[in-house]
This record gives structure tokens, sequence and C-alpha cells, in this order.
């Protein structure tokens, strides 16, 4: 249960932060934060990360569906006590239905981080885009420690 409040508060401050730029921003409208660094930019993304896949709504509607059963099969059936790796899958699947709102509702993400590493622009993202890329290092980590531990 602990899990779904994970992917539940995910899903509410990623929301809650989406509306807050949607009410206070113009699209493309920048504030910085920490010059050449960190910047609040509104921006929307019709596609997937990185912008791959633009316009490619169907192909979203139907990975996030399927992405979010099997997360709910994997936290049902296969965490063996692992709180790390239930916390893992809490992250991506509250960062999947977070984007996956935006999608049904805006008909495209709304992000808003923008990083700037050096002079590199990374893309700019969003709560629920942490949430699972933090999500997946973690199953990353849990499945190579799994393994060493196999070994022994």
């Amino acid at each position: 249960m602990i899990y779904y409040i994970i992917a539940g508060l995910i899903i509410a401050v990623d929301q809650f932060t989406k509306w807050l730029v949607v009410q206070n921003m113009e699209i493309r409208e920048s504030i910085p934060i920490i010059e050449n660094v960190l910047y609040l930019t509104s921006h929307r993304n019709a596609g997937a990360a990185f912008g791959m896949l633009q316009g490619q709504m169907w192909l979203f509607y139907i990975a996030t569906i399927g992405v979010t059963a099997v997360i709910i099969y994997m936290i049902q059936t296969q965490l063996n006590g692992s709180r790390w790796y239930g916390t893992a899958l809490g992250l991506i699947l509250g960062g999947a239905i977070g984007n996956f709102i935006d999608r049904v509702l805006e008909g495209a993400v709304v992000d808003f981080v923008d990083v700037y590493i050096f002079n590199y622009n990374y893309p700019i993202f969003n709560v629920a885009d942490m949430a699972l890329v933090s999500g997946v290092i973690m199953v990353i980590i849990h499945v190579l420690l799994e393994e060493k531990r196999q070994e022994k």
C-alpha cells in the first residue's frame, strides 16, 4: 500500500507544479533561479523523452496503460519484502501516470525544469520525469544487487 501512496504523492506534486506553471507562465517564458544553471521555463512536449516521437499520442496512451498494468502487477506479486524495489516501482508508477494525465488533458506534457550543464542545455523536464528516471535507476541497482546476491 505504501508504494501506491508514493505514486500518489508523485502525481500530486507533479500535477500541482505543472498547474502552477500553466497558470502563471506563458509558453517559452523563462525565469532564472540560478543564472546560467537552472531556470523555470514553460514548455510543452508532444513527444517522449528529448522530444522524440512528436505527436504520436496513441503510442503513449498504449505504452502508459501497459506500463501501468505491469508495474501494478509487479508491486502486487514481486516485491519479496524489498522496500527499495517497491519504492522504485512506486516512483515509476507515479511518474508514468503524471505524464499520462497531461497527455490526456493537455495533448502534451508540461515541462518546466530547465538545466544548463556547462554550455549544454539539458532537455526541459518535470517532476514526473524525475520520478521515472530515479525509479528506473533504482530498479537497475536492485537488479544488479540481486544478481550479486544470487552469485554468492
